[in-house]
């Protein structure tokens, strides 16, 4: 029969968690539901009043702690929507209207998600379009061209670029490849 061992403190089986007692005052609770959170990865506001709120954190106190954490640059919703925007679009490929669209869900303020899109301008979101229809034109060779067209310009519409956009986009591609585009009924200006 195999022995247990005792651990100080409680069985092998209970977490560190477990043993640590949590703080009995709302406000200390709050504060460190927030840096824990906030240690993993930046959170916007909103994120932490959802958090604040589930764990039944008095609204005035869950106010009081994310507006202390605001003053000291803990929470940063526009610092948080710069980097997000950057970060999405240069690893996703994510076009503005979607990268707004998420950032939204996320709690984000209108007009700081209107200022942190708007950083993305049109020449770099037309060639990273560009990039993206390039990986992708590959795996659609052998395909008939109605087909290819409609996958590629769907994986963009799902990333959120308008339908001009990717259209023309996908048509300069599927031309450069050497495909017949001039009966395709859409404007590509």
């Amino acid at each position: 029969m195999a022995r247990r061992t005792e651990w100080p403190g409680g069985s092998p089986d209970s977490s560190r968690a477990e043993k640590e007692l949590p703080p009995q005052d709302p406000a200390e609770q709050a504060r460190a539901i927030c840096l824990r959170l906030l240690t993993g990865m930046p959170r916007t506001r909103r994120q932490l009043a959802d958090a604040l709120h589930k764990r039944g954190i008095p609204e005035e106190v869950a106010e009081d702690v994310l507006s202390r954490f605001e003053d000291v640059g803990l929470i940063d919703d526009a610092a948080f929507a710069g980097a997000w925007v950057e970060s999405r679009h240069h690893g996703r490929g994510l076009a503005r209207r979607a990268l707004a669209r998420e950032l939204r869900t996320k709690g984000v303020d209108s007009a700081v998600i209107d200022e942190a899109v708007g950083r993305l301008d049109a020449d770099r979101e037309e060639a990273t379009a560009r990039e993206l229809v390039q990986r992708k034109l590959r795996s659609t060779r052998g395909l008939d061209r109605d087909r290819r067209l409609r996958r590629l310009a769907g994986m963009l519409a799902r990333k959120g670029y308008p339908e001009g956009l990717a259209l023309r986009v996908v048509r300069r591609a599927l031309e450069e490849e050497g495909e017949d585009t001039e009966d395709l009924d859409f404007d590509p200006t």
